[in-house]
């Protein structure tokens, strides 16, 4: 990585001295992948690389994810970090590929993990002038519901005035970031139809009630009465992924399910969805004689980037990279429970390029493979936006 007007050798020698040990600690955790709620050795590991830096991560005995803090006394700024893997067979050809059948690091949770630790390490080494930076290695992210309800619920959100988090995009090349303002994930929420009617014989459907028809016509109508009912100006996207119902050819049967997603940026439609689904699942089954039983799970909000956060992550990092390294970034339908911090504080997530050159992949891919020197561009910008936040005025 180049380094356009050396604004602070200090931080780039910094973020130097720490790297390899922090590529290191990536690939230990890439080799050792653990699911949602079972990151227990990735804990300790965490907790050790640390230790050595100086600091005192706090852990919950018994429970996966812990706490660092570098500096002393307000505002306190967080800086998310997430330990979990995907229940996925590796098929990258690396030296340190994963040595658990059928899990990995698909998207990139041990790279965000190995910055964060790196960020505490550099910020321990020349702490900030005032303040605190809180250091939140959270289980789970990849659970519903996830882990960051947990980390909420242990207080380490407390006292903190902003959050930010990192997540690698391997559709730009390392060295660069992308940011947002405002909605950059979407809720995700599951949906869950059961249709119900007397069943009986394909002779004979007047008799009974078509569960089969009606499930399709449910998958078919659902999506577009939906965006019917709400402001055009927030789409919604309903997909059905699977469905079930019968078990023999010239039986009508008693029962079927739908089962599917909803997404959409919109955090105050979320907010007022599930009854809207409900009420249209009823109005086109009536028609058919069928009862509809809608389970409706709200899982994540979007995650809506706050504007100020994602000026002083800009203003911070322009003069450590490249001209035009800065890019805006595109909005995902993918969820992510970092969202569920900014219900409480305000915050960003920044997308760090990982792209390997010549190689098209994408998160949660049995071949995903990122660009380990995001690492210490990952470093590099974290450790200056955090301390851009710490000293800007708050308000």
């Amino acid at each position: 990585m180049t380094r356009p007007g050396m604004t602070d050798p200090s931080l780039h020698a910094l973020v130097d001295r720490h790297a390899d040990r922090m590529v290191a600690l990536r690939r230990v955790l890439h080799r050792h992948p653990e699911p949602s709620w079972e990151e227990h050795a990735s804990t300790a590991r965490v907790a050790g690389v640390l230790a050595e830096a100086g600091l005192k991560p706090t852990t919950v005995p018994g429970r996966p994810g812990l706490v660092a803090e570098v500096g002393e006394g307000e505002p306190v700024i967080a800086f998310r970090a997430d330990l979990d893997a995907l229940p996925i067979d590796e098929q990258a050809d690396l030296p340190y590929a994963s040595e658990v059948p059928g899990m990995m690091h698909a998207c990139g949770h041990d790279a965000h993990t190995a910055i964060a630790a790196g960020i505490a390490a550099v910020l321990a080494g020349s702490p900030p002038r005032a303040g605190t930076v809180r250091f939140v290695f959270q289980p789970a992210e990849e659970a519903m519901p996830g882990g960051a309800h947990e980390m909420v619920r242990r207080g380490t959100l407390d006292g903190v005035r902003e959050i930010l988090a990192f997540h690698v995009d391997p559709g730009i090349p390392a060295g660069t970031i992308g940011l947002r303002a405002g909605p950059i994930t979407g809720a995700s929420d599951r949906l869950r139809i059961e249709v119900v009617g007397p069943g009986g014989h394909t002779s004979r459907p007047h008799r009974t009630v078509d569960v089969v028809g009606a499930l399709g016509r449910i998958a078919a109508e659902l999506p577009g009465l939906l965006q019917r009912s709400i402001d055009p100006r927030t789409p919604v996207t309903v997909v059905f992924g699977r469905v079930a119902a019968g078990s023999t050819d010239n039986v009508i049967p008693s029962r079927g399910e739908l089962g599917g997603t909803v997404r959409l940026f919109d955090i105050d439609l979320w907010r007022s969805l599930p009854p809207i689904v409900e009420r249209l699942v009823g109005e086109i089954a009536a028609p058919l004689g069928a009862t509809a039983k809608v389970v409706y799970d709200q899982g994540h909000p979007p995650v809506v980037n706050d504007a100020r956060v994602i000026e002083a992550v800009a203003a911070a990092a322009a003069p450590l990279l490249d001209p035009g390294a800065i890019v805006g970034t595109e909005q995902s339908l993918g969820a992510e429970d970092f969202s569920w911090y900014l219900e409480h504080v305000p915050g960003a997530l920044v997308r760090l390029g990982a792209g390997v050159p010549g190689l098209e992949v994408d998160l949660h891919s049995a071949e995903f493979v990122l660009d380990e020197a995001a690492i210490s561009v990952g470093m590099l910008v974290g450790a200056a936006s955090l301390r851009a936040l710490l000293e800007r005025p708050a308000g």
